[in-house]
């Protein structure tokens, strides 16, 4: 097997327009600004996983233009901002071109602070530098920046749905070749259909489950605790206790150090900031290690969820 330390979603990112797996109508859109060599300022929305950020830097990559990914959930603080945008979009291009601003996930930026500013830095660098926003929800990007950009949305129709789910099940055979993994079709179509159309969370599963480089029947049934660890962490985005609690009653045979380690494990994609993340990793410590002590295990663990619930936003 090829070195399973590289992130597949990364690895296998398509590099061009032609490589993305996309309705008709949206490719021939971002195909014509690459042939025309004119990006304009955009906001990209759609659900995640399903290409917006690798269609930013495809456009870019073909056209050569020199840019810079800055993540909003992670530096959505305006002096950041302000430095990173202004440091990189003050100074020439050294491909003589436009340079461009991929702000991710830019619907967690403040829409009373930040967003305001980012208004300002598109209109005071826009000779030398332009903007690309992806979001999930557009509806959380200001009004003043919907101006200034044009809005795209990565909707994919019923019709268009088996084509595109057929042309990524080939994609991620041929990955899944490349890499030296044996599978089985109707289990990849299995992940495809579960996953579908967040591709990066399919590929991220895939690589997971063929650590001991197969992917065949056997891995159903591991999967079948992936559904119920599912299934827990929309009642935590839901902040559905009651929900939570039965959860915990149905469930508590399940070995507490999976548990707590599923969740370990399943921080960083879950929870929205890196400071929730360290609380939460606080919480889990102390309730597994109390897991030992306890006269009622479905108390502690429920106590665990519901301080978990209450620590963080969920995703």
């Amino acid at each position: 097997m090829s070195d399973t330390n590289t992130i597949w979603a990364e690895k296998y990112r398509p590099k061009t327009i032609d490589e993305t797996i996309l309705p008709a109508h949206l490719k021939s859109k971002f195909k014509k600004f690459v042939e025309d060599k004119n990006v304009p300022n955009m906001i990209l929305s759609g659900t995640a996983g399903v290409g917006k950020t690798t269609v930013a830097k495809a456009m870019l990559n073909e056209i050569g233009a020199d840019y810079i990914v800055i993540n909003g959930s992670l530096k959505g603080n305006i002096d950041t901002l302000r430095t990173d945008i202004m440091r990189f979009a003050s100074t020439i291009s050294f491909s003589g071109g436009k340079k461009y601003v991929i702000l991710d996930e830019a619907d967690y930026l403040n829409m009373h602070s930040t967003q305001p500013a980012l208004r300002n830095f598109m209109e005071e660098f826009s000779g030398n530098c332009g903007f690309i926003l992806t979001c999930n929800h557009k509806n959380r990007i200001h009004s003043a920046l919907h101006s200034r950009c044009a809005v795209i949305d990565f909707k994919i129709d019923r019709d268009d749905a088996p084509v595109l789910a057929m042309e990524f099940m080939k994609r991620a055979g041929t990955i899944l070749e490349t890499e030296g993994v044996d599978y089985d079709k109707k289990v990849l179509a299995a992940f495809v259909k579960d996953y579908y159309p967040d591709w990066r969370r399919c590929l991220s599963e895939l690589q997971f489950y063929s650590a001991n480089g197969k992917i065949d029947e056997g891995i159903l049934t591991k999967r079948a605790t992936v559904a119920v660890m599912d299934e827990l962490y929309g009642y935590l985005k839901a902040k559905d206790f009651t929900n939570m609690r039965k959860w915990v009653a149905r469930n508590i045979d399940m070995d507490a150090t999976a548990l707590y380690r599923n969740i370990y494990d399943e921080l960083p994609n879950r929870v929205k900031s890196t400071e929730s993340v360290a609380g939460c990793i606080l919480v889990l410590a102390e309730y597994q290690y109390k897991e030992a002590f306890v006269a009622d295990t479905e108390v502690n663990r429920t106590a665990a969820l519901a301080t978990l619930m209450a620590e963080a936003e969920w995703s």
